[in-house]
């Protein structure tokens, strides 16, 4: 123990700096992401939502959202990542803000519209559709720099367990937001929650501006850090020629790559898990307890305290298969393929809610958990496979893909959710989305694998 110690304190610590900046980063979007779905209860009742009405506002943000992801990791590919990062969460951070004056907006565009002729549409949805898409415009480049970030600053048997720890930030977000936005609410109104909460980003830009450098220009970094960063097994040398790093590598090359392909489907299939649990666990809780307001506190903290636990440990998972003589790819699926069998609870979920909604909370929880260690490996297969001047872009591929899955997975539940609410069994279209969400894992895990069964590193870009 104390040997291990002294290792450490040798190679220096500075790389933690990072993923600490990384995981303020998330946690801050997630805190702006959230705020919509916290106040949905309450904005429903205020302006006449159906859930189809906010169905189509969340499907904006995720269809945005995954156009953005492809050109933002291309843009944090070209850019470079301390003001890609930069840049990203200057927009979102403005665009959260911009939340508090969507009645306006949403005056002028429906006022646009009608002028155009191509039909009516509601003052406000059209206000806040027109925020979610410029939140999503800058909250896209929140993954492709802190993935690029991490590939950056730590060797690819660390990378894993540093994404899981930066990725358990979006948790950290999750629980704060109940925690504040309700009571901004109750307060100052539904507009000061958007602007109180987008502000923080901000603040984090100061830091990150004043603490991020590239590794091989990074004073803070000693020479035996450095050179443990860039100590993987495949001998990849650091890269510090810039032109070389600011070359572009066209999509349809990146396309032509099974590896793409395998991370594309990954993310398509289980993005918009995580983001229905997200967007629609308030109004669940709503349609079905009557949970609102302070009362979702508990339940909704519960939740993702256990989705932080699940990045976490879904992180440092691979790394017991590694240390058991398994190659990197081969460790990291055979805890993916583990890591998928537990969304499974969550078909549980509606049988056992007759009893108390704490059993179907609990049991969401888990499902959340092994997403978050889920999406803690799937990202890590890219820097795994591709070089680091790829690594934006293919995220960017990755996240488009999982953007359109959670248009379709939040459209699907809107319509179940209107039908199912006008026969009076609003439960039953929660049980068929909850189905759907138990089961998607592992079908991505067997495509996946079946796409690359082996490990095959990217080595011609």
């Amino acid at each position: 123990m104390e040997k291990t110690q002294n290792v450490s304190q040798a190679i220096g610590k500075y790389r933690w700096t990072i993923c600490a900046l990384v995981f303020f980063a998330t946690t801050i979007n997630y805190l702006d992401r959230q705020v919509l779905s916290l106040l949905q209860p309450r904005l429903e009742e205020i302006f006449g939502w159906t859930n189809s009405d906010y169905a189509n506002i969340t499907a904006v943000f995720q269809f945005t959202y995954a156009l953005s992801m492809l050109f933002a990791g291309r843009f944090i590919d070209k850019l470079d990542t301390k003001w890609g990062y930069g840049w990203a969460i200057i927009i979102w951070s403005a665009a959260a803000i911009v939340h508090a004056v969507a009645i306006p907006l949403g005056e002028s565009i429906s006022a646009l519209v009608g002028w155009l002729g191509i039909g009516a549409i509601s003052v406000s949805v059209a206000g806040f559709m027109f925020s979610r898409a410029l939140l999503a415009i800058g909250e896209a480049g929140n993954f492709p720099a802190a993935i690029k970030a991490t590939a950056e600053y730590f060797p690819k048997r660390e990378r894993s367990f540093a994404t899981g720890i930066f990725n358990s930030g979006a948790n950290i977000g999750a629980i704060l937001a109940p925690l504040t936005v309700p009571w901004i609410y109750r307060n100052w109104g539904w507009e000061a929650a958007f602007i109180v909460i987008g502000f923080i980003g901000f603040l984090w830009l100061f830091f990150w501006l004043f603490f991020y450098e590239k590794p091989e220009k990074q004073k803070k970094l000693s020479a035996a850090e450095l050179k443990y960063i860039n100590s993987d097994e495949d001998g990849e040398a650091p890269v510090v020629d810039e032109e070389i790093i600011k070359q572009k590598v066209s999509w349809v090359k990146l396309l032509g790559y099974k590896q793409t392909w395998a991370f594309a489907f990954g993310k398509f299939m289980t993005d918009g898990v995580w983001w229905f649990f997200l967007f629609w666990l308030p109004a669940y809780l709503k349609a079905q307890y009557g949970i609102v307001d302070q009362a979702i506190v508990l339940p909704l903290a519960l939740l993702y305290t256990l989705a932080m636990v699940g990045s976490v440990m879904g992180g440092w998972f691979p790394m017991y298969f590694i240390r058991k003589g398994y190659l990197v790819y081969d460790g990291r699926m055979r805890a993916m393929l583990v890591i998928a069998l537990i969304p499974l609870v969550v078909l549980a979920a509606q049988p056992l809610g007759t009893l108390s909604f704490w059993l179907p909370v609990l049991l969401i929880g888990i499902g959340a958990s092994a997403h978050q260690a889920w999406s803690a490996n799937i990202f890590t297969t890219v820097s795994d496979m591709f070089p680091k001047k790829a690594v934006g872009s293919v995220v960017g591929i990755g996240g488009m893909a999982g953007g359109i899955g959670a248009v379709f997975l939040t459209k699907l539940g809107g319509a179940l959710f209107d039908h199912y609410k006008a026969l009076g069994h609003i439960e039953t279209g929660y049980t068929i989305m909850f189905t759907i969400c138990a089961v998607a894992y592992l079908i991505a895990w067997s495509v996946m694998k079946a796409l690359v069964p082996k490990y095959k590193p990217i080595t011609d870009l």
